[in-house]
């Protein structure tokens, strides 16, 4: 295992100094989904050729594991480290409203001292006893709902914004496009859910549960154009279109997630084996997907966003005074506020890595095939709930304005 991770070390450590010199300010959130996304490489990688290592490890090594376990392991163990290496950059950067504070430039820069202590934090990681990881995998299933629900909030608030956007434009192009895109999705939604149909509840097998999550599916679809064009609801169908292909979505890739030997998964269960390039193209869309959904959520000033961002309404004036160079030297030394919260970033960062831990482990369910990225029972019943709490956040931010009418919602 240390020959392994000395060998990681030191090729990430090449290309760590070569990449580090030409990150710029403004690149730096692409540095840190570079960063995430390599940890996922890493975790995959030893996912697959670790375990041997593992066994060799006596404060690993239990003779009552199986290969699974050793897998689960050696991803388990990357996530922690990566986790611990965003928490702290969280815990430091937490009040920093202007780039005239030291921590802005800790946060934007020292990219090589960065990458030489995550690497330190992932290989210390192999040396804890079993004990602190089994924690670390509990906390990770609550880290990782969390997560989720963050991603869901964010969807909801992009839809809103977008809607809001166009209407704000009041002219009767954008009127008719939001018409358009939003028959578009609906449209989308439910021929995709027909498709779903076909796959998943093949003729002369009974897919009672998969009938179940397909038609839940449609009818939460329309029900938020019902509830969304009622008279009393200050709705849109935008927003309600584009949760209906979401939730559809989700329907899908919860299905798709059945074990591979379940009768009722007419898409995948005729394969006998994966090839590699269709791992390879499903741990691509994970890790682009959480690296996305990480740096939307991150960046988002609708999170925690610093009191002197522009979005908080700062009204302060630049300069006081008439006197022309005491003006100069204050405009110097005027601190321009940041432009999202670095302590949220990190953390939606942190919480990514317990999340993308469960999807490479299976959510540690050991029952199911260990060959396989984000397939299980548990993966699938974790993107149902994710698609039913959609829905229910969604139409809370429908009607919560007419059961709560003091309060702002999105």
């Amino acid at each position: 295992m240390s020959c392994l991770a000395s060998c990681c070390a030191a090729s990430t450590c090449g290309l760590c100094s070569t990449v580090a010199s030409g990150i710029s300010r403004k690149s730096a959130r692409l540095a840190y989904c570079g960063l995430f996304g390599l940890s996922l490489v890493v975790s995959w990688i030893l996912r697959e050729v670790g375990a041997p290592l593992l066994e060799k490890l006596p404060w690993i090594n239990s003779s009552t594991q199986t290969k699974t376990w050793y897998q689960e392991q050696a991803v388990l163990r990357v996530s922690l480290g990566n986790f611990l290496f965003f928490a702290i950059l969280a815990l430091i950067m937490i009040g920093v409203k202007d780039q005239n504070d030291r921590r802005d430039s800790w946060h934007h820069g020292g990219w090589i001292a960065k990458m030489v202590i995550w690497i330190l934090l992932v290989i210390l990681m192999f040396f804890l006893p079993n004990v602190v990881i089994t924690v670390y995998e509990i906390l990770s299933k609550f880290g990782a709902g969390v997560f989720l629900l963050v991603q869901v909030i964010i969807l909801l608030d992009f839809t809103h914004s977008w809607n809001d956007a166009w209407v704000e434009k009041d002219e009767q192009k954008w009127y008719i496009a939001l018409l358009a895109v939003s028959i578009g999705c609906y449209l989308a939604a439910f021929a995709f859910s027909g498709i779903l149909f076909i796959w998943f509840n093949p003729s002369g097998h009974d897919c009672g549960l998969n009938v179940f999550f397909i038609v839940m599916t449609m009818v939460l679809a329309f029900s938020f154009g019902i509830i969304a064009l009622h008279p009393a609801v200050n709705g849109s169908l935008l927003p309600a279109s584009v949760i209906s292909v979401y939730c559809a979505y989700v329907c899908y890739t919860g299905l798709s997630s059945e074990p591979r030997d379940y009768v009722c998964n007419g898409l995948h269960n005729k394969a006998s084996a994966v090839s590699l390039s269709t791992l390879i193209l499903g741990m691509l869309t994970t890790v682009l997907s959480v690296i996305y959904s990480a740096l939307r959520a991150g960046s988002s000033t609708t999170f925690l966003s610093p009191p002197s961002s522009p979005k908080a309404g700062t009204k302060k004036p630049l300069l006081e005074g008439d006197d022309v160079e005491e003006g100069k030297e204050t405009k110097e030394k005027e601190a321009r506020p940041v432009s999202y919260s670095y302590s949220f970033f990190h953390l939606i960062f942190a919480l990514a890595s317990m999340y993308s831990a469960m999807l490479l482990s299976g959510w540690t369910s050991s029952s199911d095939s260990s060959d396989l990225v984000d397939v299980g029972w548990t993966s699938v019943w974790v993107r149902i709930c994710t698609e039913w709490v959609t829905a229910a956040l969604y139409i809370w931010t429908l009607v919560a304005p007419l059961i709560i009418p003091d309060r702002e919602f999105l």
